[in-house]
């Protein structure tokens, strides 16, 4: 079973420095049949106007990833980290048993342009943790890199949550299947471009839900950015 997320589908928010498309139910945005897919429960695209941010804010017992697309996030946690994140690097923030942090766009005139990802764990109450890498664009064009799993496999950042991020770059031409085991789910986010899922158009911002379903084949490709989720049931 394919089901198509279209992008103007998704919920909307605008608060002048900040603009953001919520694929599930988020904040003031409440779908009850838009709740999450599998363990994944949070996609924001987001828009941070210059000088902008999150002020500092608290998680718990969450996995965030952040995915920046355009610009750069400045991050600062009760951790003691504070980083920039670039496009390429993938951060992941297991928040545990409780964090506090923020997020700016210090650049003067320039937008930054990211996705927030939260996955629900499979284990609660771990230690706080961080992790941030480089994923070249080389290692994603044209087959799905994976950028973060539970084990760390291919070098990707760890989660304690039961599912697999890929990215990938594809251009015309450009082809890629990934196998799912039965009693799997999968999402497949369109960052940009164009491509087809098991044959089902997308186009930029537009996503699609996959459940018993053998295999994820991305086809028919234009200048196309994509996340692809293996989650748990």
């Amino acid at each position: 079973m394919l089901t198509l997320r279209p992008s103007q589908a998704r919920g909307y928010a605008d608060h002048g420095w900040l603009k953001s498309f919520h694929s599930f139910s988020f904040a003031d945005y409440f779908d009850a049949q838009h709740m999450g897919w599998g363990n994944l429960r949070v996609i924001n695209e987001d828009w941070i106007a210059p000088g902008k941010g999150f002020g500092t804010h608290g998680h718990r017992d969450m996995e965030i990833v952040t995915y920046v697309l355009a610009g750069a996030l400045a991050h600062k946690d009760s951790m003691g980290h504070v980083e920039t994140i670039l496009p390429g690097e993938v951060q992941r923030m297991s928040a545990g048993t409780g964090v506090r942090h923020s997020e700016f766009n210090h650049a003067p005139s320039d937008t930054t342009h990211l996705l927030q990802i939260w996955i629900t764990p499979n284990l609660l109450g771990v230690a706080p943790s961080y992790e941030q890498k480089v994923f070249a664009n080389a290692a994603k064009q044209g087959q799905l890199c994976l950028v973060a799993s539970p084990d760390s496999a291919q070098g990707s950042v760890s989660i304690h949550a039961d599912a697999r991020l890929y990215a990938g770059l594809f251009a015309a031409g450009e082809t890629a299947t990934l196998a799912l085991p039965p009693g799997r789910k999968a999402y497949v986010f369109l960052v940009r471009g164009q491509l087809t899922v098991n044959g089902a158009a997308l186009s930029g911002g537009d996503a699609a839900l996959l459940a018993d379903e053998a295999s994820v084949t991305l086809a028919d490709a234009a200048d196309a950015e994509v996340l692809l989720f293996d989650l748990s049931a």
